[in-house]
């Protein structure tokens, strides 16, 4: 026997040796007979390295990104952990299915013979650089075993002198940014249950990067999942992974399955892994629904004048709503008595629904489609609904109801027939009977909901809830297409981290309720990414943006305008919430909102391509963004200030000439060889790039 053959079986030995006890005696001779030497899985683009301890290292396009390590692991009740796994053995079979062709690699490995994991990696031709990883737990051995929790696809990436950045799909009542640099003790947890009494639920990935090389991990099942996606800086890089913590007592010859996960090693920022989970989601079956042109028409908001607005008000704006370019009236919070029982307010509408049926065709008079705000799931104390249907409520464990904060509300369970029956009323009263094409659905509560122990439900499992949410949504989508099939319907999940489920619910999404300019275009990145590069987004009313006026972040992005002006005066009901002089539509502001809404209604950038990939949203500088549009590329540039060159990625062959967009100067000629120009700019900087002819 050679030294190196010593060595190993020695190494191995240690191995055996050193794995958490799992209770019951084994035998370390017959197993590392069984033992297999580690193994190389590859599809080119990523590399996964197993040892024979199951420890994996990947690489990408042949370069070690990770250090080795467990990636996965399992924790005991009893506080142990079981991250030490001898790998058995090792088969690989070509597969072909909803993600198209490709190969899967099994592998088997035992923790002392009590715990045996099985881990399938498979990678698919039409996703390079990404593994779906599988894996299932089976109880070996002969006394059951309490698990508290584990964790699959954790690696740490390696460290780059320039730092790294990251995004987390998880919701927070404080609505931070989805995107955020890695500092030196930076840690995010990323639950995808509640963060918050009405915060919570998001889209099931997590994205680290650094100026070369990214990497991202998540789970594609078809419903959510209670998993945690966290992110945290380390000593040696910053580490990424999938997590549950829900106990589970798996008995003697019992299998327990996680979530399906993936991993992707990429290039540039979070947009090509978000744009990857989109199409790897679609494939298996869960996509957005086809969107009708009007979705894509800018929007005023009758939300600056609060809810305590007047019908007059609403009338005498929409002609110079109209006029200025918009084609969206959206009726906001205030036309209801409560949240719940969703009666007409008798002072607005003394009349009821003949009132209503009248607002409505009065805008659609003065040429513009109309849209009503609706707060689906919250329903106020003391209210018909709760007197007459308590048994609607979301229940915690305790029997309290889940609180809506913003209203003062309470939650009632999506996954609860009657709730479902309740609504889908609603909503075909609003689309059917009062003659409103849209709905804007909002609130922060949309996004996610506890899981209900409510007796009267009869839940298989309290996760239920949270699981049919989207289904919930899918069922009011369903009623509004019913009754209007080009009805628009928005989800507005306030200040949350939009939850992926819930897409195929909405043709119409905006920033809903963004804190910056900044969040307005990375929430805009990231939903090109997450429903496709011709998204239906908005940047929510420009009044939230940076100076109350930065319409060029929602321009450059590719989204919708949107505003919630009042005109010709301030609002006659003001609240302490509204800033000094409202948000009135002075003679300055006119001639600014009428230029930007000539410059999108010239080229309707939010139905062009919006080109993720060519700029990294965390490391390039000046921030930049770019869509494609009937052959003309144009490019969007943001720095406070900004002196210096500025490189026009992804143009074509041939010659362009080159516009500033918003003054119309010429900015002279530029090829896919010679793209850099100097540029001078304070806040943005719009550039076109239209083909020359030869």
């Amino acid at each position: 026997m050679s030294l190196h053959q010593v060595t190993r079986r020695a190494a191995l030995a240690r191995l055996l040796t050193g794995a958490a006890v799992v209770g019951v005696a084994t035998r370390p001779a017959r197993l590392l007979a069984a033992a297999t030497p580690g193994v190389r899985l590859s599809d080119g683009t990523l590399t996964i390295d197993f040892d024979a301890g199951m420890g994996s290292r990947l690489s990408f396009r042949g370069r070690p990104i990770t250090p080795a390590t467990s990636a996965a692991a399992v924790q005991l009740v009893d506080g142990r952990t079981i991250d030490r796994f001898l790998l058995l053995d090792h088969g690989e079979e070509a597969v072909a299915g909803p993600h198209g062709g490709g190969r899967r690699h099994r592998l088997r490995a035992t923790a002392q013979g009590t715990l045996e994991q099985q881990l399938a990696v498979t990678f698919l031709d039409r996703h390079p650089g990404l593994a779906l990883i599988d894996v299932t737990y089976r109880n070996t051995g002969a006394v059951p075993l309490a698990i508290a929790g584990w964790r699959v696809a954790t690696h740490d990436l390696l460290p780059h002198p320039d730092g790294a950045w990251s995004y987390a799909g998880a919701s927070y009542p404080n609505r931070r940014d989805w995107v955020q640099p890695v500092a030196p003790g930076f840690q995010q947890h990323n639950f995808m249950g509640m963060n918050g009494s009405d915060y919570g639920g998001g889209t099931p990935v997590a994205v680290v990067w650094r100026r070369d090389v990214g990497l991202a991990v998540g789970h594609i099942d078809t419903v959510p999942r209670l998993v945690s996606l966290p992110v945290a800086a380390q000593p040696g890089g910053t580490r990424i992974g999938m997590s549950g913590d829900a106990p589970v007592m798996l008995a003697p010859g019992a299998t327990f399955a996680l979530p399906p996960a993936f991993v992707m090693a990429h290039t540039g920022d979070h947009f090509r892994p978000l744009d990857a989970y989109r199409r790897l989601m679609a494939e298996r079956g869960l996509a957005a629904p086809a969107i009708p042109a009007s979705s894509y028409g800018p929007i005023w908001c009758a939300w600056g004048y609060e809810r305590n607005y007047t019908p007059a008000e609403v009338y005498g704006t929409l002609p110079k709503a109209k006029e200025l370019g918009f084609e969206w009236a959206v009726l906001d919070d205030g036309w209801q008595t409560s949240e719940g029982d969703w009666k007409l307010d008798p002072v607005k509408y003394p009349r009821g629904d003949a009132d209503m049926r009248a607002f409505v065709s009065r805008i659609k008079a003065d040429g513009m489609r109309p849209r009503l705000w609706l707060a689906p799931l919250a329903a106020d104390p003391g209210t018909d609904l709760l007197r007459d249907h308590p048994d609607m409520l979301l229940l915690d464990r305790d029997g309290a109801a889940q609180n809506v904060s913003w209203w003062s509300a309470f939650t009632l369970c999506p996954a609860y027939q009657p709730t479902v029956d309740h609504f889908r009323g609603v909503v075909r009263r609003i689309i059917a009977d009062w003659g409103y094409e849209g709905l804007k659905l909002d609130g922060q509560h949309l996004n996610g909901v506890a899981p209900c122990y409510n007796p009267a439900h009869n839940h298989a499992r309290p996760e239920e809830s949270f699981e049919k949410l989207q289904d919930f949504w899918k069922a009011l989508y369903d009623e509004a297409i019913a009754a209007n099939p080009q009805a628009v319907v928005e989800i507005c999940p306030c200040g949350d981290s939009f939850a992926f489920h819930n897409i195929p619910a909405m043709n119409n999404t905006p920033a809903s309720d963004p804190e910056s300019s900044w969040q307005v275009r990375l929430k805009g990145k990231t939903f090109k990414a997450l429903m496709g590069p011709s998204a239906p987004y908005s940047g929510d009313h420009v009044e939230l943006s940076d100076g109350g006026d930065d319409f060029a972040s929602t321009y450059g992005i590719g989204a919708i305008p949107s505003t919630k002006f009042t005109w010709p005066k301030p609002t006659t009901h003001p609240t302490d919430t509204l800033p000094p002089g409202g948000f009135v539509l002075t003679a300055e502001k006119e001639a600014l909102w009428r230029h930007w809404l000539d410059l999108y209604r010239t080229n309707r950038l939010a139905q062009g391509i919006y080109l993720g990939g060519l700029y990294d949203i965390g490391f390039d500088k000046p921030e930049a963004h770019v869509v494609g549009e009937n052959g003309k590329v144009h490019y969007a540039f943001y720095a406070r200030r900004w002196d210096g060159p500025v490189e026009l990625r992804g143009l074509g062959k041939g010659s362009y000439a080159l516009a500033d967009a918003f003054t119309g100067r010429s900015l002279g000629r530029a090829t896919a060889t010679q793209n850099r120009i100097a540029a001078t700019f304070e806040r943005f900087l719009l550039v076109t790039a239209t083909p020359v002819a030869a």
